[in-house]
């Protein structure tokens, strides 16, 4: 009897000894706002710069254009004004000739624009980043799994506690 006692003990001892090493092994989740840090991305790269760089000479340069249109209303106005329809109707001709130049460069640029900007929103880059990133940051920070906050569908509730969003735009260097 003292033989089986000492080994019932002994078993006890053995497996509330382990219950520490399992109770360590709880599943880690974190939750990151992918759009978050994809606006954050893309916002500080040298890609978006371009295009807002671009953007902005675009839209002096049809800044440009309109105020000179607009100079030569006011020029037809005052050769109307004095009498010289000859004048006024050369005017005109030029109105007309800057007013569709102006017409096609801003469709034209309006593409070019829209071409980047889908070039942008579809980079591989930015994903590639990304993807390194959570795996990155899920091993040193022992997560099992990282959810997208995107999929709102599929979680229900999180702690701000696994939000590792920040730490990933961190890490991203943005």
């Amino acid at each position: 009897m003292k033989k089986y006692s000492k080994i019932i003990v002994l078993i006890l001892v053995l497996v509330f000894a382990g219950l520490p090493a399992f109770s360590q092994q709880i599943t880690k989740f974190g939750v990151v706002d992918t759009a978050k840090v994809y606006n954050a991305y893309f916002r500080n790269s040298a890609p978006v710069r371009n295009y807002e760089k671009k953007k902005a000479e675009f839209q002096a340069e049809i800044n440009s254009q309109v105020e000179a249109i607009k100079k030569l209303q006011q020029k037809k106005l005052d050769y109307q004004n004095s009498g010289n329809e000859a004048a006024a109707m050369k005017t005109e001709a030029e109105i007309t000739k800057k007013t569709d130049y102006l017409s096609e460069y801003t469709n034209a640029k309006n593409v070019e624009l829209e071409s980047m900007q889908k070039t942008l929103q579809n980079s591989d880059d930015f994903y590639k980043k990304l993807y390194n990133t959570l795996a990155k940051i899920a091993e040193s920070g022992s997560y099992s799994m990282i959810l997208s906050l995107q999929d709102s569908n599929s979680i229900l509730w999180y702690s701000s506690s696994v939000d590792i969003t920040n730490q990933v735009i961190t890490e991203l260097g943005l």
